[in-house]
């Protein structure tokens, strides 16, 4: 499986605001991780709909967590973001044209797959993506305060 690039955006957007602490603009973040500013300013528009960030516009304004890192379930932002309720042809009913579909038993493996990968992904919250905080931090060129280097 494969995440599209909108949930691959997302969840460094995500993850980049939890190190973060605070708020940041679009253009930082695109910056940081060589993205597309318009491609990522949709993610934005679309986390802050779905209630995980929240934005403020003009003049110092950015995106910015709406709730604690811990919060934030990994499995629930890649449901909320993937489509996977046609992960292949044969799930959606009124589109399928697969002429096995029915008597192959790919269709309930890749179900239960399915179900397997967004279950483990259940066990995360957003403040576990980064298990060694000033190492990320460092990555992303945030500098990190003098007391926080020894506890992460």
């Amino acid at each position: 499986m494969r995440l599209n690039l909108h949930t691959d955006y997302a969840l460094r957007l995500l993850m980049y605001l939890a190190q973060h602490g605070g708020q940041a603009s679009v253009d930082e973040v695109a910056g940081v991780f060589g993205v597309s500013r318009h491609h990522l300013m949709k993610v934005a528009q679309q986390l802050t709909a779905l209630g995980y960030l929240e934005a403020r516009r003009g003049r110092g304004g950015g995106v910015s967590l709406a709730r604690p890192a811990a919060e934030i379930n990994v499995g629930a932002v890649v449901r909320a973001l993937e489509p996977t309720g046609t992960f292949v042809e044969c799930f959606d009913r009124q589109t399928n044209t697969c002429t096995i579909a029915g008597v192959c038993g790919l269709q309930g493996a890749l179900n239960l797959a399915l179900g397997d990968f967004l279950a483990r992904l259940d066990g995360y919250t957003l403040a576990q993506l980064a298990p060694n905080p000033a190492r990320f931090r460092a990555a992303i060129g945030l500098t990190v305060p003098q007391d926080q280097t020894a506890a992460g």
